[in-house]
């Protein structure tokens, strides 16, 4: 699982993931698969990145409305609604999900059958994704972009940019646990810069 993954391998990961899971499941499955997209945040602000999903499936055949289904389910940016969306997804007994971290949570515990494909920018063992990164077992895997790992790095750019800076704000969801990570990793690598940081006020 790497950030460089091309889109067209991720979507190859889960185009075909009906067909490597068990077939138990896989014959319960309608003709026409049917694959639910489940996640925290709104359409409207998701939608270039649905739109490059439906896209990447098109170049591996697989048409909207065509051969193809695709079972929306947003939270708004309200986390507690994911816990009945995933349920309401895994009752329709869909081909695979796709989930973003915040939602992996949410289905996992609902399913070992149904094949669960992430994209997280948090660790997903740490998060308790997977069982390790090379043999990532049971039915969940997916890419890891790894951004609490680019903290000083982008503290670097940051510091090119505008050299003067002493002081700098982080501003993150406090409901998605990778920016928590990525606020800590900021905080501990902002001093090696001779930076100090100051949390956003409407933080919770």
């Amino acid at each position: 699982m790497t950030a460089k993954m091309k889109r067209r391998e991720f979507i190859t990961l889960l185009g075909g993931s009906a067909a490597v899971w068990p077939l138990g499941a896989s014959a319960q499955q309608p003709a026409v698969p049917v694959i639910g997209f489940l996640n925290s945040a709104s359409a409207d602000g998701y939608a270039p990145m649905s739109s490059a999903f439906k896209q990447g499936l098109r170049e591996i055949g697989y048409v909207e409305g065509s051969n193809v289904v695709i079972e929306y389910r947003w939270a708004e940016n309200q986390y507690d609604r994911l816990p009945a969306l995933a349920a309401d997804l895994v009752s329709r007994r869909v081909t695979a999900i796709f989930a973003n971290s915040p939602s992996v949570a949410a289905v996992k515990g609902l399913t070992t059958t149904i094949p669960i494909v992430f994209l997280s920018g948090d660790d997903p063992v740490r998060l308790g994704f997977v069982a390790s990164l090379n043999r990532p077992g049971g039915n969940v895997t997916g890419v890891n972009i790894f951004s609490g790992e680019t903290a000083t790095k982008r503290l670097d750019l940051l510091r090119e940019l505008v050299p003067h800076a002493s002081k700098i704000a982080i501003l993150i969801n406090t409901d998605f646990t990778a920016s928590i990570r990525f606020r800590d990793d900021v905080e501990a690598a902002a001093p090696m810069l001779g930076l100090t940081t100051e949390r956003a006020v409407g933080e919770r």
